[in-house]
């Protein structure tokens, strides 16, 4: 039996990123928390358990961290172009959580099902993975903090099981379990020919994103035979070399990359003039050449096929340029790539997969980097997913264009309405159908560049709500609908076709580059002042956003509840 939760307990679904810096907060503004992860370690995405060989952070260095705990700078700068490598990213998350939240986490805890409970708080039922058995867990507030990285995406056509059915004798896995599999991996290639083709024994990686990018460098730089198949690769940010703070660190970027509101008469500018657009469009695509130049890249390069770095969301930021990257693994021939192309299915020799293009691929090993599905299907029932507004949607009604950015002219084209989606969460943060409850809230769903400083200011602005504290809200829940309708409006505006690319849990708001003024409108909502980094007219947009800008914002947010001005 459950028995009744005490005042302000809150149940924190992940111990990710997300799921680390809102129960810090949380417990500082003097809530109970409680955090529940599947793993064995804190770190989400960063677990020990998950961190495999090779893999590097997709940010520059500070855009991962929090303002309470200095990050040490890369380990491997050299070999990782200045970016932290998955065993720094682990380190730092687990030094975090013993610094901050020492047993306030149950590891090895899965999360079956969340539900509202008759009494009107919240029943998680959970499973200990080393037992075996279950209990029901009570708490008055919820923040679900699982992410989009957390379920692989396994298409049924590629499944391993599929697979065995058709004779495929190789192993087949997920990228997710790349640290799993790589040691079998690179036994099982590790001899020069193949003796039934008197072939190099081949690796193939089905994806064109950052998981199959790294898989293939490292297997490649192992000295083994790979082929990559994708259809539209990932887009890169490269350098010569690393590119100075007040380029990279500050809102230069961020303004370059039209918000649902234009705040300054620098973006309007940019954004809504013939000449700014111009300007806009010309950096963008002097970002996008250079970086395909840094590696040499032939024009015929199939890498070339790839997201726009100014339309798009899939971007790889590599940093400095390195030989032993992927990049530079395929330009000096040591990656081979098959595409465009997506692999249909398994050949009848069983050592072989069959590509759109009609073609067959010899393969002894495949890896699927084929992407992540919504954490949060599994563990919402359709009865609760419905009563709180979580899930995905058909629009549910025609918002009208309001963004006339000259910048947005001439967009790529996109499915129609009718074939897209929409999101129903306020902000990316709260369910706008249970606005007025003030007991659900979501963080780490927001899609940006910069997730340590996002996710903090997401995390204040939670407990915030949660605190009842007076915010500028939607005074209604139609409002709020109307709201997040709008929202995501633009996002389909903003990034055509992205959000059939991202799942739910993941892309309650798309605001890659733009991060800064959505941080910026959170504050705003905190009666908080906003553009920390300051700087005068001209200086401003060159500004480095540092951390310590928002280090006291719980002291902040206390002052104003205590009546000050």
């Amino acid at each position: 039996m459950s028995s009744a939760p005490q005042a302000n307990t809150v149940g924190i679904i992940g111990a990710g990123a997300a799921g680390l810096i809102t129960a810090q907060v949380l417990i500082k503004d003097g809530f109970d928390v409680q955090l529940l992860t599947r793993d064995k370690s804190a770190g989400g995405v960063w677990a020990r358990e998950r961190i495999y060989p090779g893999l590097t952070i997709n940010n520059v260095h500070g855009e991962f961290r929090f303002s309470s705990l200095p990050m040490p700078p890369p380990s491997k700068a050299s070999e990782t172009g200045g970016r932290l490598s998955g065993e720094d990213m682990c380190a730092y998350m687990e030094n975090f959580a013993e610094t901050f939240l020492n047993g306030k986490i149950r590891f090895e805890t899965e999360v079956l099902a969340i539900r509202r409970a008759a009494s009107g708080a919240w029943s998680v039922t959970v499973e200990d993975r080393r037992s075996g058995t279950q209990e029901v867990l009570q708490f008055t507030h919820i923040v679900p903090c699982t992410g989009g990285c957390s379920n692989p995406n396994v298409p049924e056509h590629l499944s391993p099981e599929t697979a065995k059915r058709a004779g495929f004798r190789g192993p087949v896995f997920h990228s997710a379990n790349f640290r799993d599999h790589v040691d079998d991996v690179l036994e099982t290639t590790k001899s020069v020919l193949s003796d039934a083709t008197g072939e190099a024994k081949s690796i193939v990686v089905i994806g064109g994103g950052k998981s199959a990018q790294d898989t293939a460098a490292y297997l490649a730089n192992a000295g083994r035979k790979v082929t990559v198949v994708f259809e539209t690769a990932d887009a890169i940010l490269a350098v010569s070399k690393p590119l100075p703070d007040f380029i990279r660190k500050s809102r230069f970027l961020g303004i370059l990359s039209p918000h649902i509101e234009l705040r300054t008469r620098l973006e309007r500018f940019l954004h809504t003039t013939w000449l700014g657009s111009k300007i806009t469009h010309f950096i963008w695509d002097k970002i996008t050449s250079t970086s395909l130049d840094v590696y040499s890249l032939p024009k015929e390069s199939p890498l070339r096929n790839a997201h726009s770095l100014f339309w798009g969301i899939r971007t790889n930021d590599e940093g400095a340029y390195r030989a032993n990257s992927f990049h530079g693994l395929v330009s000096s021939g040591q990656i081979q790539l098959a595409a465009p192309a997506r692999a249909k299915g398994y050949g009848s020799d069983g050592r072989s997969l069959i590509l759109s293009s009609g073609k067959t691929l010899l393969a002894d090993v495949v890896i699927l980097a084929t992407g992540y599905k919504s954490s949060w299907t599994e563990i919402f029932d359709k009865e609760t997913a419905e009563e709180i507004g979580i899930g995905r949607h058909p629009p549910l009604t025609k918002v009208a264009d309001t963004w006339n950015y000259t910048s947005l002219a001439n967009p790529p084209s996109s499915h129609p309405d009718n074939e897209q989606w929409a999101s129903s969460i306020y902000r990316g943060l709260v369910p706008a159908k249970n606005l007025e409850k003030r007991d659900f809230a979501i963080n780490g769903a927001v899609f940006t560049t910069n997730n340590g400083y996002s996710y903090e200011v997401s995390a204040h602005w939670i407990s915030s709500y949660f605190l009842k504290d007076k915010m500028r809200l939607p005074s209604s829940t139609e409002e709020a609908l109307a709201g997040a309708e709008r929202n995501s409006a633009w996002m389909r505006k903003r990034y055509p076709d992205m959000l059939l690319w991202v799942n739910e849990s993941y892309s309650s708001f798309l605001a890659f580059w733009s991060w800064p003024q959505l941080v910026d409108d959170l504050l705003e909502d905190m009666y908080l002042p906003n553009m920390r980094s300051g700087g005068n007219w001209l200086t401003w947009p060159f500004k480095i956003i540092d951390l310590k800008e928002i280090a006291s914002l719980t002291e902040e947010r206390r002052f104003k509840r205590l009546g000050h001005c």
